[in-house]
């Protein structure tokens, strides 16, 4: 190994360094010694001749000069790095690991039937796939690219729709045989309605005709934190059910369920959500991530 790629591991390890915070987690994530990490850092800053971190038991800050020198140092990492996986990109299949993180409801009812096809095409690629309710720091996690319903996100993150989303007031044809159909979204203040346990969902649905929106306070003697299950209480004859037409598409084509408002946009929160893909702004998308966006949207 030559001096130039010493001085670019030693550069690797500084942006690291000051990414994490902490030498002992740079050397769990690279498998070695903490000692190698800082015997690393320290040879960086003979070379340079100033210091990068202020070091004591409990914390390891950045020096006001090391600060400077991670502006610019991480910079030409991120450079190199682009530089190398566009140029390996086009000598190679699509290959790697890419981690994505969606709801656990999308996650599970949208997204992973669609990887199965995803990954026979591209048997070089693997996906870990994490499925939660919170909200993923994606540069903290790692994370290639995001799925979140919700409007038009903002951020320093990339943004492309994936689909727009409309919910639905179903309900199955037993309970529909029980208990009639509605007239009007008003009609739901009497019934016991299923509700997802979030804020604004177990109290208020709100409805959308041409420019006509009408609120209606809805209650039930069930609530539950989790859509899948909420589409079984409904399919089970339970009552009716606000749910998204990504979640219901199948029942409604099947009779499993009934659309009881066609005629009318419901939702609980905003009319306009949609399901976005976000992925970390970045001079250079890797081409395993670009061909898992491509086909996801492929697959609306």
């Amino acid at each position: 190994m030559n001096t130039d790629d010493v001085s670019l591991g030693a550069l690797r390890c500084f942006v690291d360094v000051a990414t994490e915070g902490s030498f002992a987690a740079v050397a769990r994530r690279r498998l070695v010694d903490p000692s190698i990490v800082s015997r690393t850092i320290a040879g960086l800053e003979r070379e340079l001749g100033f210091r990068l971190f202020d070091r004591t038991t409990r914390r390891l800050n950045l020096t006001e000069a090391g600060a400077i020198y991670l502006q610019r140092a991480g910079t030409l990492v991120a450079e190199l790095d682009a530089a190398r996986a566009a140029a390996s990109d086009v000598l190679t299949e699509p290959s790697g690991l890419v981690r994505i993180t969606a709801s656990t409801a999308f996650g599970t009812h949208w997204l992973t039937p669609r990887l199965h096809r995803f990954m026979q095409l591209y048997p070089e690629i693997s996906v870990e796939a994490m499925l939660t309710d919170a909200v993923v720091d994606i540069a903290a996690e790692r994370i290639d690219l995001a799925l979140r319903l919700a409007v038009r996100p903002s951020g320093d993150l990339v943004a492309t729709r994936l689909m727009t989303t409309r919910y639905r007031v179903v309900a199955s044809a037993d309970w529909l045989a029980r208990s009639g159909n509605l007239a009007a979204p008003e009609d739901l203040a009497a019934m016991s309605c299923l509700l997802l346990t979030l804020p604004g969902y177990r109290s208020q649905w709100s409805f959308r005709r041409g420019g006509e929106v009408r609120r209606v306070l809805v209650h039930g003697r069930l609530a539950i934190s989790s859509p899948p299950a909420i589409r079984r209480a409904a399919s089970d004859g339970m009552g009716p059910a606000l749910l998204a037409d990504w979640m219901v598409s199948e029942d409604l084509a099947s009779g499993a369920l009934v659309d009881m408002l066609p005629e009318w946009e419901a939702t609980a929160a905003d009319f306009d959500t949609a399901a976005w893909i976000l992925y970390p702004s970045s001079a250079y998308v890797p081409r395993k991530v670009r061909v898992l966006v491509d086909w996801l949207k492929q697959s609306v």
